[in-house]
């Protein structure tokens, strides 16, 4: 039931959140080596594969978030420029409130150091043979870069 008080609550809360909780930013990436296989990770604090990525910190941008996240996460270098796929709200995408997914075909991987430790596991995937505990919106990311087309909805 609406109440003549909703309008002027919703106000509230939106300015109280505004004001308290800071914007989140965040960055993912749909990474395809030459033999269209996805790369992909599995980190300790939550359940899944998921595609690499994470926050974008404070006076960084996002190719520089990208390219901290993805050396950080599976040790691999951009090469060229990553083709942006899309900007999603966090509901299928991660805990970020906006998280820009891009698409990388040129890199290189270093082999040397480890992922740091919050990655359990990681590696390149067949596409049309995922594991099983690979997260919907990362299936959806996936396909939508595979097929080479926009996103079906932006925000989400």
């Amino acid at each position: 039931m609406r109440t003549r008080f909703e309008p002027a609550l919703r106000q509230v809360f939106h300015l109280y959140w505004r004001f308290v909780r800071g914007m989140t930013l965040g960055v993912r990436a749909v990474v395809l080596d030459s033999e269209n296989r996805v790369f992909l990770v599995k980190h300790s604090y939550v359940s899944g594969w998921h595609l690499p990525g994470g926050g974008v910190e404070t006076g960084e941008t996002f190719r520089e978030a990208l390219q901290r996240e993805l050396a950080e996460e599976g040790r691999i270098e951009l090469v060229g420029e990553p083709a942006l796929l899309g900007i999603y709200l966090n509901s299928h995408v991660s805990r970020r409130d906006h998280v820009a997914v891009y698409l990388v075909r040129q890199f290189r991987q270093d082999r040397l150091p480890e992922p740091n430790r919050e990655i359990v596991d990681c590696g390149f995937y067949e596409t049309r043979a995922l594991p099983a505990e690979t997260t919907a919106g990362t299936r959806l990311r996936i396909a939508e870069a595979i097929e080479n087309r926009p996103p079906i909805r932006t925000w989400r």
